[in-house]
């Protein structure tokens, strides 16, 4: 589109610690809660490269995005394959390329794991990350989710 800004050349690299204060406000930014115990447990869990990675970006340094994933194997009769578990980036620099490379990053360390399929959930009103990972070439898979409300 004529209207969109420049893309941006972002350098994607492994989370660290430090970069745990800025995931945990760019979430709080998006989704409107604060959740940063939830956060220090996906990155004990993610963030160190045994069952999952997070990845952050960057540009000069200002932090402008992450994404999380993990290789899952069997689970419903699937084999091995790639999920995204979450993907941040400011609305101020949406259609910028910072999501396309953080996804294209997510699917070379897939790639290197022998995974050649990437799949996520998303609720059926996020119209914004359907729209993203359709533009990454992501489509209805072979599984549908269902669900039940549990009563107290």
């Amino acid at each position: 589109m004529a209207d969109d800004p420049d893309p941006l050349t972002p350098t994607i690299r492994p989370a660290t610690p430090a970069d745990l204060d800025f995931i945990i406000a760019l979430d709080r930014d998006m989704t409107g809660i604060e959740k940063p115990e939830y956060w220090r447990g996906i990155y004990d869990r993610f963030g160190k490269g045994s069952e999952g990675c997070i990845l952050v970006a960057y540009t000069d340094d200002r932090f402008v995005g992450f994404i999380v994933g993990e290789v899952r194997a069997w689970e419903f009769g699937s084999p091995p394959c790639g999920w995204v578990f979450a993907l941040g980036v400011p609305a101020d620099l949406r259609v910028q390329g910072v999501g396309t490379a953080l996804f294209e990053g997510l699917c070379d360390r897939f790639r290197a794991a022998g995974v050649k399929t990437i799949r996520t959930m998303l609720a059926r009103d996020a119209r914004l990350l359907m729209s993203f990972f359709r533009s990454q070439g992501m489509m209805g898979g072979p599984f549908i989710q269902l669900e039940k409300e549990l009563a107290g």
